[in-house]
């Protein structure tokens, strides 16, 4: 995030666009997901998992730059309010709350808190994440062994010639309910209900208000300007230079490693598709600039950039061989 970002700044620095900086630094996670899955059959698993990971870790800072560098007039009162919200929040994390009312209910006012503060209430929502539940209470193998001694219980108790369940089995599935509601965690229970809203309704109306791109005879003229040509710099070779740099440097210094089965041509494939910056950067541009010609030059700049990294980062990934084909992977 950061390679991207000075990049832009260095082309607009001393001008009123500087302040756009924030506008290269996010991954798009459903376009670079959903690339990355046509692209071929045979991409390891570790290497969707890696885009994952880094598109998130993108998308959280870029949220944290909205809510400390686009977000403006703060209003301590409501902003103490969220934070008090926030703290129930987490002493109900810690006190073993489960109830994902609770967590839903306290976390929308966490967000109206932030929001009528004067901070981008986007970074409610990474903090109320952190605050709900993430582990089972039981875990797979003691559901599993649980779960087959109850289905076993619950067979032997099979009335004949009947339609209704006996109080045995009715006492079974009761403690099969409340077995299976030990074996899930809060966070995904809210995060599979809110998953079919988000990504077919919420993210293509998100996306398609905050897109207004207008492509006319003269576009390509007016995509040179320094907005633009930082924007796309920035996604299309900050992006590339950072995810392979710092990946260099983790395997180097051993702190880290390449996932397994995967090369450094899988890396440069995901390099490349880090660059598609879609939805947050324009969401951001729309933040980072007051002038609305400066907005639209940030658009063009996001939209040229995402066609041109998701191409790019596919045909590195579909001329990519497979894992048992692969070259060495300590060729860096």
């Amino acid at each position: 995030m950061l390679v991207p970002a000075a990049i832009y700044y260095l082309i607009n620095r001393n001008t009123q666009a500087a302040h756009g900086w924030g506008i290269p630094m996010a991954t798009d996670i459903a376009f670079a997901l959903a690339l990355l899955s046509v692209a071929v059959k045979h991409i390891p698993a570790s290497v969707k998992v890696l885009l994952s990971a880094l598109a998130v870790a993108d998308d959280l800072g870029a949220v944290l730059v909205i809510a400390f560098f686009y977000s403006a007039n703060l209003q301590m009162v409501p902003l103490s309010i969220g934070f008090g919200f926030l703290l129930l929040l987490i002493a109900g994390n810690a006190l073993g709350v489960r109830n994902t009312a609770f967590y839903i209910i306290l976390g929308f006012a966490v967000w109206v808190g932030f929001l009528l503060s004067g901070i981008h209430a986007t970074i409610a929502g990474v903090l109320v994440a952190f605050t709900i539940p993430a582990r089972t209470i039981v875990d797979e193998k003691v559901y599993a062994s649980k779960l087959r001694q109850l289905s076993y219980d619950f067979e032997k108790q099979i009335p004949d010639l009947s339609t209704l369940t006996t109080p045995i089995q009715h006492k079974i599935i009761e403690e099969i309910k409340q077995l299976s509601l030990a074996a899930q965690t809060p966070l995904q229970k809210i995060e599979h209900s809110l998953h079919p809203w988000v990504a077919f309704i919420i993210m293509p109306s998100f996306a398609l208000a905050n897109a207004g791109i207008v492509i006319g005879s003269d576009f390509f003229s007016t995509i040179i300007n320094p907005v633009s040509i930082g924007v796309v710099t920035g996604l299309l070779v900050g992006k590339f230079i950072g995810v392979l740099l710092f990946t260099w440097l983790m395997v180097k210094t051993r702190l880290g490693a390449l996932p397994e089965a995967a090369t450094w041509k899988h890396i440069a494939g995901v390099a490349a598709l880090a660059g598609i910056g879609f939805t947050m950067s324009l969401f951001v541009s729309a933040l980072a600039f007051k002038e609305q010609t400066m907005v639209e030059d940030a658009k063009y700049g996001i939209l040229i950039a995402s066609v041109i990294a998701a191409t790019i980062g596919y045909f590195i990934l579909k001329n990519t061989a497979a894992p048992s084909e692969s070259a060495d992977r300590t060729v860096l």
